[in-house]
This record gives structure tokens, sequence and C-alpha cells, in this order.
């Protein structure tokens, strides 16, 4: 049968694409109109006691706090704004009818409670019975609440426990302090719900999961359906660009993931085909439609989106959709002082983005964090290239490993679909492993790591532990915060082989580079960490800190200059070179807490006028 050209709601399937453009939605590209958030005023209670279980505290009773959702209870914004030991809190909100019906709710459909992320342990209940628990603090889950809805009223009550051990540091915590005031270059903890709450009404047989990936030597695209269940579906796929149909497929889906590949028009035609390929100066996205028809009737329809571009390696050159790129990077800790971890608002992901970009940046490493998927659609629609990065343990057991797996699978499989990420770092400076020189468990699990990232995602370089001490890896990176310029240069604006020679030795951290028995096959070579120059124009925490310091605004460009300037001088393509550094990644975007070493203040105002800032990174001179 042909399918209709709404989706089951009635709604016109092109527009999901149009409407999603003016703003992101939590699963930016897996798009429904049928959902609601969830995010706002809900009951809130610590439970230092632990006696919310043996209370049952999930039959639904009021809790004696509240609290603003998604953020989280340490920050301010929420309300709470507690920043002590709290390790179990639960939270209370009840559904209305209205919230049912604003989700597109109707008799035959399934009730969907999705949670974008729950620091670090989270049990679910709805009208008293238990829905599903996930572990892991920084990647989203959902589960389907259908079945415990009361259908004795109208109102039905979310409960959601929360375990977050703040002594326990075989969890995954990234810079999260386990000390009770935060210290060194560790901030607040985050603790339960810190992104997004929502609601989603889907068909019994939908689509729970997309991947893309194309081949731009065939001019083909591949997509990765997951359904729901195994049925008698047929899935269709369309891709269009500004309304010009590229391509079209259609298969019988034999089980719970179906994959098609089917060619792009004009993606063949000579030169013609790099109009479409997506990079930072011109960010293409395809508009893509997925339909599921089941037993002849469709069951569900959705919109997407693509990029269509490689990302690879060869003589010491990063290579997207196959031309050497030169990276300009900056660390960002995805942290706002009002919000902590989670963004103030929407608009406050899509402001981080585009502030990067003006900055004269073409890339951002998320540092020890798995950023909200709406940083990365706006990454996607304005061409910023992104390093997704595993938040670390610190302390190498058992447990560590089994956790840090688990998480790592599923933020790479979350993003595995977005242009913008080029590279996945697992692992960060040892962190979690800290004897992998001579340990043979802990260089075992870091090379697992790698070849785990592989085995979910080819088509990506992996840096299996940025900064020093790197075993198998795609990529050899360094940090290295020495602030003398004469120094840096002397380090790197050197000659192909003098470089090949320096990241077979001892870094500047005073550890291997790379890892014993490793093999130099060519890789890119990245400093990745540099720059950290602390200057504040008004007055500073008794704390603050950075790796250098600056005395006023005109010491703070020079410093800027001098650094910037020597890393560049030995970076490709820069004044005609041929080799050389590939890429750095300047430390860092914004102030955070007490490390007073970013270009932005912690209200992402710019410490320099930002004309200037952007020569600096950029290498020009302002006319």
């Amino acid at each position: 049968m042909a399918l209709r050209d709404t989706d089951t709601t009635g709604q016109p399937i092109e527009t999901l694409r149009a409407s999603r453009s003016e703003i992101a939605r939590p699963r930016p590209q897996l798009v429904r109109d049928s959902f609601v958030d969830l995010d706002g005023d809900w009951g809130f209670a610590h439970d230092d006691s632990d006696l919310g279980l043996s209370e049952h505290w999930h039959d639904g009773r009021e809790l004696p706090d509240r609290i603003r959702v998604p953020f989280p209870p340490e920050s301010p914004a929420s309300g709470v704004g507690e920043t002590g030991f709290h390790p179990v809190v639960w939270y209370r909100r009840v559904l209305e009818s209205e919230d049912l019906d604003a989700a597109g709710h109707a008799a035959g459909r399934r009730l969907i409670l999705h949670f974008g992320a729950v620091d670090h342990r989270a049990t679910v209940w709805v009208d008293g019975h238990v829905v599903g628990t996930h572990e892991g603090g920084h990647t989203p889950f959902g589960f389907d609440v259908t079945d415990a809805l009361d259908a004795a009223t109208d109102q039905h009550t979310i409960v959601v426990r929360a375990e977050d051990d703040p002594h326990d540091l075989a969890q995954p915590r990234g810079k999260q302090d386990w000390h009770e005031d935060p210290h060194a270059i560790w901030y607040h903890r985050t603790t339960g719900i810190w992104q997004t709450v929502w609601l989603e009404s889907v068909s019994p047989q939908h689509v729970t999961a997309l991947n893309w990936t194309s081949d731009l030597t065939a001019g083909t695209v591949t997509v990765e359906v997951s359904l729901r269940r195994r049925a008698d579906s047929i899935v269709h796929v369309r891709i269009a660009h500004e309304g010009r149909p590229l391509g079209s497929a259609s298969v019988q889906a034999g089980d719970t993931t179906t994959t098609l590949t089917f060619p792009l028009a004009g993606q063949t035609n000579g030169q013609h085909y790099e109009h479409l390929l997506w990079r930072p100066e011109n960010p293409v996205l395809l508009d893509a439609w997925v339909r599921v028809e089941t037993d002849g009737f469709e069951s569900d329809a959705v919109a997407s989106y693509l990029g269509l571009r490689s990302v690879s390696w060869a003589e010491g050159a990063l290579l997207l959709n196959d031309r050497p790129i030169t990276i300009r990077s900056v660390l960002s800790q995805g942290y706002w002082p009002e919000s902590h971890l989670t963004a103030p608002s929407a608009d406050a992901l899509r402001r981080e983005a585009e502030l990067i970009s003006e900055l004269g940046f073409n890339s951002v490493r998320v540092h020890q964090k798995i950023e909200d998927e709406r940083f990365l659609y706006w990454a996607d629609r304005l061409g910023l290239l992104v390093w997704g990065e595993m938040p670390a343990t610190y302390t190498f057991s058992t447990e560590a490993v089994r956790r840090t797996t688990a998480e790592w699978t599923e933020a790479v499989m979350r993003d595995r679909a977005h242009p913008s990420i080029i590279t996945w770092v697992p692992l960060n400076e040892s962190w979690g492993v800290q004897h992998i020189a001579s340990r043979a468990d802990q260089r075992a699990f870091a090379e697992s790591l790698y070849h785990l990232t592989k085995a979910l995602d080819p088509t990506r370089p992996v840096i299996s532990n940025d900064g020093w001490e790197l075993g198998t890896s795609d990529l050899w990176t360094i940090h290295d915060y020495e602030w003398d310029g004469r120094v840096l240069a002397d380090r790197y604006d050197i000659d192909e082989a003098a470089l090949r020679t320096y990241i077979g030795g001892i870094g500047p951290a005073g550890r291997r580079i790379r890892l014993d028995g490793t093999d130099d096959a060519g890789q890119p070579v990245m400093l990745t960490e540099f720059g950290g120059v602390k200057w504040a124009a008004d007055a500073s925490p008794t704390d603050s800190w950075g790796y250098s310091e600056a005395s006023d605004a005109d010491d703070y460009a020079r410093r800027l200059a001098e650094i910037l300037g020597a890393v560049q001088s030995g970076t490709r393509g820069f004044g005609g070179r041929a080799a050389g550094l590939a890429g750095w990644c300047w430390t860092q975007l914004t102030d955070t807490m007490q490390e007073r070493n970013g270009l932005l203040t912690e209200a992402r105002e710019p410490k320099l006028p930002i004309e200037t800032l952007r020569s600096l990174i950029e290498g020009t001179t302002i006319s």
C-alpha cells in the first residue's frame, strides 16, 4: 500500500523537520510530535538515612521539598542548592490527563517515559509499580509505563529514586568532586536527574533507534533501523535536501534490527558530489524520514537527518572527506555557575556552540562529560567538530571496568550518527588506569576500550588515552601547559623526523607519550591540552588558579599570542607548512568555578574583544 504523507498523529511528516529546526528536540535525530516534556516543579527529598525504600516512599506519597527538574539539587537553578553529601534522593511528579493528551496518547498506543540522564543509579515507579532501573549517570534511558498506569484514575504518579554515592570512586564521575567542597580542578557533584524528562506516545511497533553512515566513494547511505519487536513490518526510508529527493528504499524487516543501503542521486557524478558533503565551512544536513508499515497499516513515522562525511587519517594528517584538515579546538567543561552540568536552557546549548564558532575554533573537546544531545544537534547545524569523551572513574577495579564499559557503549551508540563527532576519547590522562605503563591489566582495559569503540563505530578515529601513555591509538595526543612560547616552539616547531622522535620519548608531563611496544605508523600528532592562562578583571576566589597568570588585559593578550603563535607555527598548513602538528586544543572555553583560565567568564563574556580573540585563534592579524 502507498504510505500517507503524514505521521501517525496526522502531522505532515515534512513539518517535523521544519519544526525541529526552530528548537532541538530531546532526541534530535529521531523526532515525533507525539511527546511532552515533564521538566519543571517536582516533589523532592534527600534520604540521607536511606529509609525511603523501607518506608515505601515509592507508593506515591507527597515529598517534603520541591525541585525544579532537570537541574541537579546541588545547583542554585534547582531551587535546592544543597552541595553537601547526599547519596540518595527521591523525586515525585503527578501526570495529569492533560500531559497524556499533550503527548498524543490514545487507546492502543504505548507510553514511554524518557530520562536524558540520572546520576548515577535510578529506579522508577509509576502508580506504585517498578517500571525499570538504570545504572550510568550520563546516558539516556526510557521505560514503557503503559501497563503500570492505574486505570481507575486520571492522575498517575511518577516516583524516582536516585543513588549517587559521592565516595564511590568506581563510578564514572568525570570532574565531580569526591570532597565536600570543590578543590583543584574538580567541581560540585551532580546528583539525580540532570537532563530533560519527557513523555512520548508511540504505537506498539515503532522505531527505537537510528544510525546513519555513508560511503562517499560509492555514493551510498546506510541506515540501521531498530524496531521495538519482531513483526510483519516493512521499513521505508526517504532522503531529501531542501525539498529535492535524493534517494529512497524499502525493505521487509526480518528482525528487530534492519539495515538498508541505497544510492543517493548525483553522489557518483564527478565533483558534483562534494556539494552535499558535510564540513565546517559547509555543514549540509540531509532530511530523512523513516516509516514503518505493519500488517498493512502505518505504525510509525519519524523525522531524522544525517550528514555525508568521512573521517580518517594518513601520513600524519587528519582527513575530513579525504582532505587534510587542521584542528583548532577548545576544551569545554559544559558547566554553568547557576545550573552546573545542566545547561540553563535549550537556548544556552545553542549559544555555546555559536560562541565557539564565533571565537574562530572549528572544533570542541567536551571534557569529561557526555553532553546533552541537543548540543550535538547545534554542532551538526553549525559545522562544529566535536570530540566525544567518557567521564572517568578514579580507581581501577572490576566494578570500574564494568561500569565504564557499559556506559561508554551507551554513549557511543547514542551519538555515533552525529556528523559533528569526529573522534572518540574513552580515557583521559590515565585517569582510572594510573599505572597503565606498568600494569598489564590496566593496559589491557585501555586496549579493550579502543577496540570496543572501533567495533561499535568503525567510521571514526579513537584516541586510546588522551594526553600521554597511549597504546593502540589512531592519534598521538599530548598535553603540555608550558607557558614560555620559546620552549613550546622548540618542542613543536620542528621537522617531521624530530616530531616523530619526540612522541617516542618522555613527554612534558614526565610520562611516556607512547607506551612501550606501540608502533608509529604515521598517525596525526596533536597538542590536545595547552594554554590555560589565568586572568580575571574582577575579584577571583582565593583558591582560583590557572597554569600561568596574566597581570592585566594587555599581558593576557600577549601571553595568548605567544603561546598560540608558538603552537600554530608548528602546525600543518600554517604558513604553507607541509608537516607537523595536525591540530591543537586550547584550555579552556570558560572559567569554571576556581579554574579562572577561560577565554570567557563563567557568564560567557569574552575577556578580550571577540575579534581580538578570533584573530589570535585563527593566527591572523586584525587590520
